[in-house]
């Protein structure tokens, strides 16, 4: 029986064509939404937050740190000459241009504020490759000035929105001249308008727990004659070695105090050679002791006195803190506590006159009594007065820093220590306390000659000033573990002995926050006048292509038949 041919099925037209329709719409639709997501960053650099503390519970600086709004370059609107509503805008300031009066008058009237970005020369990066030696720039020295006046107004302000401080770059002062020229129009931009959005997507800030200080110290200890029983003399040489700073990732400090560590940290190298050999030992205990907490009332200073025992601190004749001695100039400034006609700060005085006048160096004297009823410490030998212990601070400041001034902030980097300044200071304070030791005043000899085995090294204090202007060194950031500690403990290992680091809190009248440098993104974004725009274009384009393909494929009755009303329950029971 033949075989009957086989009824071929025609697949159903519907399926068959409603699925190129869907099938495109669906791939214009994923065409569109990768349209919208595309939004790459224009640039991205590196920022750095303005410090966040409280003072006895009192907040200071930065209190936010996340960042999310369009970018604008101007106070004021540049139509009306008004100040404009930057609630939601992030100001892109260089510092170089930056009009003093104008920020000052908005920030300490907390007037509302997006966000503020601070554009520093790359002059004043810690990290910038140009850095070298020091020397004259009347631009540099006039950009310092404005840096240091602006870091004291941040500092001490409540900031109730983000602030941020940047390095001028290629592509970062592109940006800044589109938004230059946008605002120029008198527009400020906006979610409408488009523009610029910066974005810095950091976690909220978050007070340091039980933050610490670390110092460290060591010993050369003096010879004794046969049969001595009693407690050598000892003389204390003290630098404090932490910075604070408007941006804590920013603050190190070259000048005050890294020139004073890196003077201790050579004055103690000077004198290991000396104290190595039994015949040229003097008959004073040397105690080098590396504090922190300076910008606190000196915290580390006064735990560290306070953790010595007392029969040590009896023995100390005298301490000589260093602090800021890398300036340009040959003018240097004893600060004492004790009344010039002190027979020991008489003693100490003529010492360091007299060598300063051989090296060409002139020498001052400061005298500042200390009121006990008041908390403020402004220099680091006040603590050892507080506890009768005779001492003075030698610096190029002749007046006494206010509170968190000249701590290491954004002006105190590289470019402005003088190497050839540390060197002198280094000479002063060791051949004074040479002659001391060795009671050879009034006699023409040089223990620290010039190319001698016991002259300064200037290797030795360029690598230590190159290391400590390139590490930020906020003392609640600062573990006993940090490289920078194990350094210095290093350092003083290779030349003292008894090394040891002393870790303790800080005192809770000071407390710090988290999250100092950050990410931040820019992009460019559209207007949502565009967007809409597009949309609309697209939208239309996509319904004409769905119409299209199904009445050439369907008819125009199943075109119509897809928006009718389909019949009621009702009407089809009936």
């Amino acid at each position: 029986m033949a075989n009957s041919p086989k009824k071929v099925q025609n697949p159903r037209p519907s399926s068959v064509l409603i699925d190129p329709v869907y099938s495109s719409m669906i791939t214009l639709l994923i065409l569109v939404m990768a349209c919208v997501e595309i939004c790459d960053a224009v640039t991205v650099v590196d920022v750095y937050r303005l410090v966040q503390y409280d003072i006895g519970g009192v907040p200071f600086g930065s209190r936010l740190a996340s960042l999310n709004h369009h970018a604008g370059s101007s106070l004021f609107s540049s139509s009306s000459g008004a100040a404009a509503d930057l609630s939601r805008t992030v100001l892109i300031l260089p510092v170089r241009e930056l009009n003093l009066t104008f920020i000052k008058e908005y920030i300490t009237h907390r007037k509302p504020l997006g966000g503020l970005l601070l554009l520093l020369p790359p002059a004043f990066s810690p990290y910038s490759e140009s850095v070298g030696r020091a020397h004259h720039d009347s631009a540099k020295d006039l950009m310092k000035e404005v840096l240091a006046e602006l870091e004291q107004l941040l500092i001490h302000a409540n900031t109730p929105y983000p602030v941020y401080f940047g390095f001028e770059d290629d592509s970062i002062n592109t940006v800044l001249a589109d938004v230059k020229k946008n605002d120029a129009t008198g527009q400020l931009a906006t979610a409408t308008t488009g523009g610029y959005k910066l974005v810095v997507a950091a976690p909220e800030p978050k007070k340091v727990a039980s933050p610490t200080i670390v110092n460290i110290q060591g010993w050369l200890p003096g010879l004794k004659a046969d049969g001595d029983s009693n407690q050598l003399p000892t003389i204390a040489i003290v630098a404090s070695y932490d910075t604070f700073g408007a941006a804590p990732a920013l603050s190190v400090g070259s000048d005050s105090n890294g020139s004073g560590v890196v003077a201790l940290l050579e004055i103690a190298r000077l004198f290991s050679i000396l104290y190595s050999n039994p015949k040229t030992r003097g008959r004073y205990n040397l105690l080098f002791g590396l504090t922190s907490g300076g910008p606190y009332n000196y915290n580390g200073t006064y735990k560290w006195l306070r953790s010595l025992d007392q029969r040590q601190r009896e023995t100390i004749d005298y301490a000589v803190c260093l602090n800021s001695i890398g300036s340009f100039n040959n003018d240097l400034w004893i600060h004492v506590s004790k009344p010039p006609e002190n027979a020991y700060i008489k003693q100490i005085f003529e010492g360091f006159s007299n060598v300063a006048e051989e090296l060409g160096l002139k020498v001052g004297l400061k005298h500042k009594k200390i009121n006990i009823s008041n908390t403020r410490v402004a220099w680091e030998h006040e603590q050892f007065s507080r506890l009768r212990v005779t001492a003075v601070t030698l610096s190029e400041l002749s007046v006494a820093p206010e509170l968190l001034q000249n701590t290491g902030g954004l002006s105190d980097n590289r470019h402005f220590v003088d190497e050839a300044s540390i060197s002198r200071s280094v000479k002063l304070v060791a051949e004074s306390l040479a002659r001391h030791i060795y009671d050879l005043k009034g006699k023409d000899i040089n223990i620290f000659a010039d190319n001698s085995s016991l002259a300064v090294n200037p290797s030795h204090i360029h690598s230590w000033l190159d290391l400590l202007s390139t590490t930020p060194r906020v003392a609640p950031f600062l573990s006993k573990t940090n490289p920078l500690v194990m350094a210095l403990k290093k350092e003083l290992a290779d030349h003292t002995i008894e090394v040891n680091v002393q870790q303790e809190v800080l005192d809770g009248m000071f407390s710090l926050y988290d999250t100092t440098t950050g990410r931040l993104h820019i992009y460019q974004v559209a207007s949502v006048t565009f967007d809409l725009l597009l949309l609309l274009v697209l939208g239309s384009y996509l319904i004409v292509l769905f119409s299209f393909l199904v009445i050439t494929t369907k008819g125009l009755d199943d075109l119509i038949s897809l928006f009718r009303r389909p019949p009621s329950r009702k009407v089809k029971t009936a």
